[in-house]
């Protein structure tokens, strides 16, 4: 059985709507707060019968599962373009302003670009599928640094390729080569030079993205390995815990959630997912399991926290409300199917890898589509799996060459 997967890395949750994106730019993975939360205000509550204004389509972005960031007026994202990787950036009326290549491509099973850019400081930061890393000005595309994690760390691609989307935070850049000696690094995110190696976890990277979690003075990136979650400590790069959370392919995917001093993980194939509370004792930290369930399996489409609930599609099609604090099934339903989702303005916006887009009021009485409208087709014969976006009063949504801008403000 193949992975059907959508790879992009992985990230923070802020839990609630705290920390939510701010309305004016979308920088990376998930948004601001990697959450998969938006601030924005007035948006639609119901479509028109045949979806939103469609404003324009941009092609030409190659083949590839990468999600779009958007920052200081311009939209970002790669593709895969004859045997390369391109990075494209776009201005907000789908002209290309710039292509750069940014490694080769990756033709093997789903072929295509999987990490979303990064941007942060006027940089775009881009991890490849076979371990490039390039740093380029955000404006002109021209290269500022790369090198290669895999090569550098001794770290080992993985079956479907890295995923990840990096993270900034502060001067670091953190990545997960998932060397034996290398489940984490930090770099300066200036140069490219190494801060620290986390050791000791062992593991191949997963198909997931790090996450800031700053809980009682001590301030940790966590993500999923190919086994296991971690936590290592933001400054000096130690292995604080590793909890085992395994699944079938070694596909952990999801990004995990934080809140409350809690982490949520999460992986498909039937695995579920594990509430565990974080135990901080001085700058040390274990984690203890609250609750586990195999309600929610969420394969690569993404979960959200919102106002104490987590929504997400099950691996099996369905569309689940949890809980956050007992795991308790609120609901599972039909939705669009199998998909992503974004929220912003009491609203989930989903999006099944079979190109339908979806509304549905967040709320755990129920997951009723109130709108919905299918992509037009011919972007990729692969599934739609690129995760919605939605900043500025639109709706983004990608279908491999093809980017999608629909009008979403309220009249």
């Amino acid at each position: 059985m193949r992975l059907m997967w959508r790879l992009c890395g992985a990230a923070a949750g802020l839990g609630m709507l705290a920390g939510v994106a701010t309305a004016a730019d979308w920088p990376q993975w998930r948004g601001p707060g990697r959450n998969g939360l938006s601030a924005e205000k007035g948006l639609l509550k119901e479509w028109p019968q045949d979806g939103p204004t469609r404003l324009w389509t941009a092609k030409g972005l190659g083949e590839g599962f990468s999600t779009v960031a958007i920052a200081d007026g311009l939209i970002y994202t790669a593709g895969n373009v004859g045997g390369d990787a391109l990075l494209t950036a776009l201005d907000l009326e789908g002209k290309t302003k710039w292509q750069v290549k940014v490694g080769p491509a990756h033709q093997v099973d789903h072929p295509g670009t999987r990490g979303t850019p990064t941007l942060d400081g006027g940089q775009l930061y881009y991890e490849n599928p076979d371990g490039t890393l390039s740093c380029l000005d955000a404006k002109s595309g021209k290269e500022v640094w790369s090198l290669n994690i895999l090569e550098k760390f001794g770290g080992r691609n993985i079956a479907w390729a890295l995923a990840e989307s990096v993270l900034i935070d502060g001067e670091k850049l953190i990545c997960c080569p998932g060397g034996q000696e290398a489940a984490m690094a930090a770099l300066d995110k200036k140069t490219g030079k190494t801060l620290w190696v986390c050791k000791g976890a062992g593991d191949k990277p997963g198909y997931a993205s790090p996450i800031v979690v700053d809980f009682q003075d001590l301030r940790q990136y966590v993500t999923l390995t190919s086994n296991a979650a971690i936590g290592v400590h933001a400054r000096t790069g130690d292995l604080l815990w590793r909890f085992e959370h395994k699944t079938s392919y070694d596909a952990n995917i999801p990004t995990p959630i934080f809140s409350d001093g809690c982490v949520f993980i999460d992986s498909g194939y039937g695995s579920g997912g594990e509430l565990l509370k974080l135990k901080v004792e001085g700058q040390k930290c274990s984690v203890e399991e609250v609750w586990r369930t195999k309600a929610l399996d969420n394969h690569h489409g993404g979960v959200i926290l919102v106002d104490g609930c987590l929504y997400g599609s099950a691996h099996g099609g369905q569309w689940v409300c949890l809980d956050f604090k007992t795991g308790e099934v609120k609901y599972k339903e039909a939705g669009v199917g199998k998909g992503s989702i974004t929220y912003a303005d009491g609203m989930l916006y989903t999006y099944s890898e079979r190109g339908t887009a979806g509304l549905v009021k967040a709320t755990p009485e129920g997951h009723k589509v109130i709108s919905q409208f299918r992509v037009p087709q011919g972007g990729s014969r692969q599934p739609n799996w690129p995760h919605p976006v939605v900043c500025g009063g639109r709706l983004y949504l990608r279908h491999g060459d093809l980017l999608f801008a629909y009008d979403i403000k309220g009249n």
